[in-house]
């Protein structure tokens, strides 16, 4: 875009303003202000995570993207529209599409990417409450790949805790670390370590549960009172995965299928002391006319769903025989 001011990839911007607690774990490097509402947002992935790593053929985890759209959405919240540091963010619907693959490869350099970003206000702003979305088209070496969108709410401490109506729960797992007896392994759900699967399957009932371990270094990057976003992506992920899969590694096959969107809606509050099931809504079981596979999950607690996700799984191949789906619109993601 001509006459735009250069982006800077040599640092990362302040933690706090992303809401991290490891440095590590900020992606973000820079922005620039193209017009009212309107910037341009600059975050370098790494070629490696101890989570979101790269595929067997480098290309990206979109998770990656979502934690960079979830950190945009903070960023500018603070940086540009004055949200105290202090508030709460509270996240309403998230959905992301990776258009081509293979166009976020990580090679022998970590990948800068620029995300163009809209910014609308959502609702009646008052010092206490802001509603925001944020919506992004994800841009390598200045080609679109991608786009993504994410809403929510920033409240200060008095209005979250009457959000929240029961101060203090949720602050203690009832059922305990995520270990033990059925908890699957993470070669089976597309993570190359045990711990870092969340993933277990009960047998007296048959289903899929999410068991989040607290002490995750990445997952709860800092304490949290309920379930995060990100938590939630990450159990819906997994069971996509699981179930396209089966028990393939994290590096499958040629023809195997990557996730290359996800949509999600927030329904209610997704405590830590309640058990999290995750119950297949829909799996169209076969590939359509173009390969791909469609998954619906939905994470319940106590017979309420708390969360609904769409997934879409493409297949993706070795080298340029991989799928490469039209970039969606945002309302498409």
């Amino acid at each position: 875009m001509s006459g735009t001011p250069e982006l800077t990839f040599q640092q990362t911007i302040p933690r706090y303003l992303v809401h991290r607690a490891a440095v590590a774990e900020v992606f973000l490097t820079d922005s620039v202000v193209l017009g009212d509402d309107h910037f341009m947002v600059a975050a370098q992935w790494p070629r490696d995570h101890a989570l979101y790593h790269p595929d067997g053929e480098g290309r990206t985890d979109p998770l990656l993207f979502a934690e960079t759209i979830r950190q945009t959405l903070v960023y500018l919240s603070h940086q540009h529209y004055r949200v105290p540091l202090g508030h709460r963010f509270v996240g309403r619907d998230m959905a992301l599409a990776i258009a081509d693959p293979d166009a976020v490869r990580v090679g022998s350099e970590p990948l800068p990417v620029t995300l163009e970003t809209r910014w609308i206000r959502v609702g009646n702003d008052s010092p206490r409450r802001q509603g925001m979305r944020v919506e992004v088209v994800l841009m390598v070496g200045g080609a679109v790949c991608g786009r993504g969108h994410l809403s929510g709410v920033a409240v200060d401490e008095t209005y979250y805790r009457r959000l929240r109506g029961q101060p203090g729960r949720g602050r203690a797992p009832a059922h305990g670390p995520a270990a033990g007896p059925g908890r699957v392994p993470g070669g089976m759900v597309g993570r190359l370590r045990d711990k870092d699967s969340v993933l277990q399957r009960d047998d007296r009932s048959g289903e899929w549960r999410l068991r989040a371990d607290l002490d995750h270094a990445i997952l709860f990057d800092h304490p949290a009172d309920h379930l995060p976003l990100m938590v939630m992506f990450e159990g819906f992920r997994q069971l996509g995965h699981l179930l396209v899969h089966g028990a393939d590694t994290p590096d499958p096959p040629r023809g195997a299928h990557a996730l290359v969107s996800l949509a999600s809606e927030c329904l209610a509050w997704a405590e830590l002391d309640v058990p999290t099931r995750l119950v297949v809504r829909a799996d169209s079981g076969t590939e359509d006319r173009t390969g791909s596979r469609r998954v619906s999950i939905d994470a319940v607690q106590q017979d309420s769903v708390v969360m609904t996700s769409e997934m879409l799984w493409a297949p993706v191949g070795r080298g340029t025989g991989g799928t490469k789906p039209g970039v969606p619109g945002p309302r498409d993601v």
